[in-house]
């Protein structure tokens, strides 16, 4: 069984920049893709970006891609998400997942953390 707990989140001015981190214990990320997501208060989770298990193919979400990296230290088992000229629409509850699949679909992926609050402010 595989824990994710991500940290990072915090409040930022527009056009600021935040590093999330997620780290795995009871597993090693080398065996998953591993994605993050976010939900907005009201709105459905939405895919933002996911890294493959070697970490040689990444993809992102078309209101992200060019503003946030997501990277993997498989030494570290931990996974982190650069967050770049942030817009308060990025404003979400921003959460690490673990899956046996190459996916964008939150239904595809088996382990979650707990989510970890980013707030930009205009």
């Amino acid at each position: 069984q595989v824990q994710l707990v991500e940290s990072g989140g915090g409040l930022v001015q527009a056009g600021g920049s935040l590093r999330l981190s997620c780290a795995a214990s009871g597993g090693t990320v080398s065996s998953y893709t591993m994605a993050w997501f976010r939900q907005a208060p009201g709105k459905e989770r939405e895919f933002v970006a996911f890294i493959s298990m070697s970490g040689s193919s990444t993809r992102y979400a078309d209101s992200v891609k060019g503003r946030f990296t997501i990277s993997r230290d498989n030494a570290k088992n931990t996974v982190y998400l650069q967050m770049n000229s942030l817009k308060p629409e990025d404003t979400a509850v921003y959460y690490c997942a673990a899956s046996s699949y190459y996916s964008i679909y939150v239904t595809h992926y088996e382990y979650w953390g707990q989510g970890t609050q980013v707030t930009v402010s205009s």
